[in-house]
């Protein structure tokens, strides 16, 4: 039996877009010869839905696309994931089609409500798990979670199953390809059963989805990964008599450590923009770190001509900053403009020279500063249509080191899933491909030049330091004591956690950026606004 592996890159409520790549699909399917193709969960409808489940009419698009699957009276068997209503009840399914007939609509048994899943808000989980005999071979459908845990499989393997056959839309994080391989392979080496794993690519919103689709022996042995961050399409036979897999192509080279983060942020930039319809992205470009490393994001993402950057100095901006924004721009081949900001600033403090008659100078004067800026973007973005990307890091966002209405005005943010330390090695890789960061960027201290001679870390700790706290408070739930048997001075540990705790607002405010880590801002880490949990640990 020939399995082909469709790894498509959907859009989220698009019906009639997702029908056509799926029957784009079955077309190459046809031509490889297979006998079934195999899509990712939800194809239809992409993934995930969220709310969109909670509409009739989105239902009745998905019953018209399975009857025009059905209509194609196909040769090729096609498992193709779907949601489900009847009887009131909404189901996370996947159904086998052959021959203008669907033979087996298998519905998800298992369904996760963690992290950034939160499908029993929408799903009815199942309790069955239906065999059906397709040319001579007994086949399981078990859809993402379910090969998560022991059970699913094992009731597949003693109801019959000699091949099982799993869609998933499973989202990227680093380091999350080699555990779920691992998963994967235990399924097929317990029950002695092949699996071939169907995984969607692409950006949605802060997800995104690497591909990796895969075949496993039943000893549990990888024959086979699909493109990482990318579409595409294979095949492998199974031979019953020797309950082995075969691919028919070798597998695609995967990405390492900070090219596989770099090829994550172009996938969730294009997607992003394009998906939305923007014609482009721009961005205020200060000649720092983080918009050094945003600009060559949404470059590799969109293409030069595609990108705009504006340089927006103050009395404050070195010469060497104006110096390097420029050489950035050049390097990448993109518009770039200067606009001053002086003369808005200076308007905007004479406007208000009443009220601030007698006041000190403090973050005030500089969060102003930085709001000029974002009123500029956000006027050009107007103007042209094209998305203002922000700059702020995963650091940052977390301590608040950023200013409402100015540097977080925009639509989408590049790199809020990427701590600073993080920063600075995306950087030096992106060097490694061409040079576009100048190297006095990477080697000079931090600044959001908003004081004189200012630097980050008169106002944070070091960033190696800082990163290692919020690594342990943010992503891992640490306590203050556990943080600080790590090796962490305990006052900067509560100083830090203080600063996370008290920014909660902004975050809810902030735009949405791509999840490169295992617990991200957004829809990943859910913390109240208002909160009094903090001040029990004074």
């Amino acid at each position: 039996m020939r399995v082909a592996l469709a790894q498509n890159n959907y859009t989220v409520g698009d019906i009639r877009h997702n029908l056509n790549l799926i029957k784009s699909s079955i077309e190459q399917a046809q031509s490889a010869q297979a006998d079934v193709v195999v899509f990712s969960e939800l194809a239809l409808s992409g993934y995930p839905p969220e709310d969109l489940l909670l509409r009739s009419d989105l239902f009745g698009l998905i019953e018209d696309a399975l009857n025009e699957l059905e209509s194609l009276n196909s040769e090729v068997a096609v498992v193709v994931g779907h949601p489900r209503r009847e009887a009131g009840k909404t189901y996370n399914s996947a159904s086998f089609i052959h021959k203008g007939e669907t033979l087996l609509c298998y519905d998800k048994q298992l369904l996760p409500n963690y992290s950034v899943f939160d499908e029993k808000r929408y799903f009815t989980p199942a309790s069955d798990c239906p065999v059906i005999s397709f040319k001579g071979v007994n086949i399981s459908i078990l859809i993402c979670e379910d090969l998560w845990f022991k059970e699913p499989a094992q009731v597949a393997k003693l109801a019959g199953a000699e091949l099982v056959l799993s869609p998933n839309a499973s989202p990227y994080y680093y380091g999350k390809a080699p555990v779920r391989g691992d998963e994967m392979a235990s399924r097929a080496k317990e029950n002695n059963i092949p699996v071939i794993y169907v995984n969607q690519v692409g950006g949605q919103d802060e997800l995104i989805f690497d591909g990796c689709s895969s075949a496993y022996n039943s000893c549990g042995e990888s024959i086979f990964t699909a493109a990482e961050m990318a579409e595409d399409f294979a095949c492998v036979d199974f031979d019953k008599a020797t309950n082995r897999l075969t691919s028919l192509q070798p597998s695609s080279r995967q990405w390492d450590d900070e090219e596989e983060i770099w090829q994550a942020l172009v996938l969730g930039v294009k997607d992003y923009v394009k998906k939305n319809g923007f014609p482009g992205a721009l961005l205020g470009l200060s000649g720092g770190i983080d918009s050094a490393v945003t600009l060559a994001v949404a470059v590799d993402a969109l293409g030069k001509d595609n990108v705009n950057a504006v340089m927006m100095p103050f009395k404050y901006t070195s010469t060497m900053s104006i110096e390097d924004a420029k050489e950035e721009a050049e390097a990448l081949g993109v518009d770039f403009d200067v606009i001053s900001i002086e003369p808005i600033y200076e308007a905007f403090m004479q406007q208000m020279a009443g009220q601030l008659a007698g006041t000190q100078l403090d973050t005030t004067e500089q969060n102003i500063q930085a709001r000029c800026r974002g009123t500029i973007l956000m006027g050009l973005s107007n103007k042209f249509g094209r998305l203002v990307l922000t700059t702020g890091n995963k650091s940052e966002v977390a301590v608040g080191y950023c200013t409402l209405y100015g540097d977080m005005a925009g639509g989408f943010d590049v790199l809020k899933d990427v701590s600073k330390t993080m920063v600075y090695k995306l950087a030096k890789y992106r060097n490694t491909v061409s040079e576009v960061i100048p190297e006095r960027v990477i080697t000079r201290p931090p600044s959001a030049e908003l004081a004189p001679d200012q630097k980050d870390e008169d106002n944070l700790p070091p960033y190696d330091i800082l990163d290692g706290i919020l690594e342990a408070y943010v992503e891992n739930d640490s306590s203050i004591s556990d943080i600080v048997a790590l090796g962490y001075d305990e006052a900067t540990v509560r100083r830090v956690i203080r600063l996370v705790d008290i920014n909660e607002h902004k975050r809810r405010q902030a735009p949405p950026g791509i999840r490169i880590s295992s617990r991200a801002f957004g829809r990943d880490r859910r913390y109240p606004i208002t909160s009094g949990f903090g001040r029990q640990f004074k």
